[in-house]
């Protein structure tokens, strides 16, 4: 697991209790994936940045919990960070941070970018692909 707790970006310890069903250890927030600590860390500086409210955070989060368990998704919490990347397009798209085509064309330039990255090496957009590399 990856533990993510850096000062400048670990949210208060209430704002973390507002939070349903984080997976956590007495340290803070945990990360099967690195992913995960990345969508944590965006939504935790999109917040302190003002473009939403720590309180919308937590109730678009808990919408997508509610969805996911209404659509059958197990709450063993595999997929909950899933649910925590929906949270976070549907407020960037909700609050003009970025549109649904500019996510979809985004999303479908890592994905090519991933299938034609050998193993073990670490995925980059190209700079035509119409994103940025991850760096930039």
């Amino acid at each position: 697991m990856t533990i993510l707790h850096p000062p400048d970006l670990a949210p208060s310890t209430e704002n973390l209790a507002s939070i349903p069903h984080i997976p956590r250890d007495d340290g803070g927030p945990i990360f099967a994936e690195p992913w995960q600590a990345e969508a944590f860390a965006l939504a935790v500086r999109l917040s302190a940045e003002g473009h939403f409210t720590w309180k919308e955070w937590a109730a678009t989060l808990a919408e997508e919990l509610k969805v996911a368990a209404e659509h059958g998704e197990a709450d063993d919490g595999s997929r909950y960070y899933h649910c925590w990347l929906a949270a976070l397009e549907r407020l960037v798209v909700t609050k003009g941070l970025s549109d649904p085509a500019a996510l979809l064309a985004r999303k479908e330039a890592w994905a090519d970018a991933y299938r034609h990255t050998p193993h073990g090496r670490p995925v980059e957009l190209k700079k035509d692909s119409g994103a940025a590399t991850r760096d930039s």
